[in-house]
């Protein structure tokens, strides 16, 4: 009888481990799935929080209201009859000229003046704490400002206004004040000065700013660092703040949030200057826009049946390069396009699967118990970070993740080939890109899970040149079967490190005439095994490390001038700084 039931509960536990076997794949599939999807989620509230309708302008289907700002300053709100429907978006051209046209016939209204200005916040539905002011002045003058409010942790900010028209002096001033602290009353100071430097007229008001529309963060937490170095002038962006993704958060030296952006969803990955003073940037997973500096948006690019991974940036005249995939491919990750700024045109411009292929044919989709398992199911197979476009020989480096590799490719607007390979070259070995492998010169250890490849200078040479990156010094990957590498012990394998890890700032030196690469600069950051970006900013590195939460500049030794933390779901993809100068600030 024990025997028999001795049996009756191995067969009992067998089937458990046998369904288990079969579930948890399953499971682990789907919570990786729903984890990677929240980035292409499209916003679909785009309610506008606002005081008592004023009036409207039925023609173009806006009223305008009271913005609720309190006492000290009269300030509206403008909403779109439409803004409850469905498929509503303030990223659509013809939404954003309904809203333009409506400015404009407020402008005309009445006689605007600096101590009763037009002011309205938000007016594009894209920046929830910008402040559009306008007013006409006698003579040709510019506009600083000072926010404070009443906290002695919070330093003053100070800022000249970069006016739409483009120009320093003039008689009709249309701005975005930014700065405003959400969640608290702001007091600002306008100093309006004339072209011979002297002060003509000084406003005083008081704003009540609403918190921000995102529930995110006004303050982080800071701490300094060794350095006494002077910080980099400008914000920090943050971009892609997982938890909530559809914003790009703006914070300044001591910690402060001065400007949310709205976006439709998914991050930023990074802006893009443009020469007539706009930005180019994400706004959703398959959405680009040029924004102006009121917040208008002038361009959509949608990216019809492609999404954007993980970054952008300037390629010949007139194009933008974007890192993307199919919506409904096979692999991931591995598709670069063209888009031209002017006509919006999107072009496939190169596929790794097919300029790769013998390499491709060498490996799988990720698997649930891969070091990637939250990308089960998806052929993630080179995992391309970062893009830089060198004008002078038409080709492009790209960041791959998964390989540890930076590869450069020649001919991209012709006929596009690998001309070199920079990493561990133990990955490639046995492939037909062995040979294309740059030889390390020196003892270093390789960057391993790399991000954000930028041009750090130029070399003493043609074919000599620099280029800088965040090592994540972590090596993983869930792409190839029976493929095992052994590290140096001061490399990751832990996807969130046992405390002894850490990242780098690296700086290679790229002798292409040579056929190697050395490091010649780097220095520690807190550990991050994926995402993260090291970046120069004027003498300063700006380096986020978003698995430990944290970002800090960094003097030009490589020692930390100030650090900040902040909250996300796992991770937040990057952390630039903008001096934001011909933008938002003259």
């Amino acid at each position: 009888m024990n025997r028999i039931i001795r049996k009756k509960t191995l067969l009992i536990v067998l089937g458990v481990l046998v369904a288990l076997a079969v579930v948890i794949p399953v499971i682990v599939l789907a919570v990786s799935k729903a984890f990677t999807a929240q980035e292409s989620v499209v916003r679909t509230d785009w309610q506008i929080e606002a005081g008592d309708v004023l009036g409207d302008f039925s023609t173009l289907g806006v009223q305008y209201a009271d913005a609720e700002l309190g006492e000290g300053l009269r300030a509206l709100r403008l909403i779109p009859d439409d803004v409850e429907n469905e498929g509503f978006t303030f990223y659509d051209t013809a939404m954003q000229q309904r809203l333009a046209d409506a400015l404009d016939i407020l402008q005309g209204s009445m006689q605007w003046t600096a101590t009763a200005p037009l002011a309205v916040l938000d007016p594009f539905g894209t920046g929830s704490n910008g402040l559009y002011l306008y007013f006409e002045t006698d003579l040709a003058t510019k506009v600083s400002y000072t926010v404070h409010v009443q906290d002695e942790d919070i330093p003053d900010f100070t800022a000249d206004a970069a006016d739409a028209s483009g120009v320093t002096y003039t008689k009709q001033h249309e701005f975005q004040l930014i700065g405003l602290v959400p969640g608290m009353t702001n007091e600002v100071t306008l100093t309006i000065t004339g072209s011979w430097g002297n002060a003509r007229q000084i406003v005083r008001f008081s704003v009540d700013m609403p918190e921000p529309t995102s529930g995110y963060d006004t303050r982080l937490e800071v701490t300094d660092g060794e350095s006494d170095a002077e910080q980099a002038q400008g914000l920090f962006a943050m971009m892609r703040v997982n938890g909530h993704l559809g914003y790009g958060f703006f914070y300044d030296d001591a910690g402060v949030l001065r400007y949310e952006m709205v976006l439709e969803g998914f991050g930023l990955d990074r802006l893009l200057f443009t020469d007539d003073g706009d930005i180019v940037t994400c706004v959703s997973s398959s959405k680009l826009a040029r924004i102006n500096n009121l917040g208008q948006v002038e361009q959509v690019y949608p990216l019809d049946g492609y999404e954007l991974h993980h970054d952008i940036g300037f390629g010949a005249d007139g194009e933008v390069l974007a890192l993307a995939e199919h919506a409904e491919g096979e692999t991931v990750e591995d598709l670069v396009l063209s888009i031209d700024i002017d006509t919006g045109e999107v072009t496939e411009i190169l596929d790794f699967s097919a300029l790769m292929e013998s390499y491709f044919d060498l490996t799988r989709p990720v698997q649930p118990t891969d070091e990637f398992f939250w990308q089960a199911g998806e052929w993630d197979w080179i995992h391309l970070n970062s893009l830089l476009y060198l004008e002078k020989d038409d080709s492009l480096i790209v960041s791959s993740r998964e390989t540890s590799t930076i590869i450069k490719v020649s001919g991209l607007h012709g006929e596009p080939a690998v001309q070199w390979l920079a990493g561990d070259d133990r990955v490639w070995a046995g492939t037909e890109y062995e040979a294309l492998c740059l030889e390390p010169v020196g003892d270093f250890v390789p960057q391993y899970g790399q991000h954000c490849v930028e041009y750090y200078a130029d070399g003493d040479a043609d074919g000599v040149y620099y280029l800088s990156l965040y090592n994540n010094n972590y090596w993983a990957m869930s792409s190839r079967d029976a493929f095992e590498l052994e590290v140096a012990g001061t490399v990751g394998t832990d996807l969130y490190g046992d405390g002894s890890e850490s990242s780098q700032m690296y700086i290679y030196r790229i002798d292409e005439n040579a056929g190697t690469f050395e490091l010649t600069d780097s220095f520690d950051v807190p550990y991050s095994s994926i995402v993260s970006n090291a970046s120069l900013c004027g003498d300063n590195w700006v380096a986020n490390s978003g698995v430990s939460m944290v970002f800090g500049e960094y003097d030009a030794e490589g020692v930390l001038i100030r650090q900040y933390k902040y909250e996300c779901t796992m991770q937040n993809y990057r952390t630039f700084k903008y001096d934001m100068t011909g933008f938002w600030f003259d």
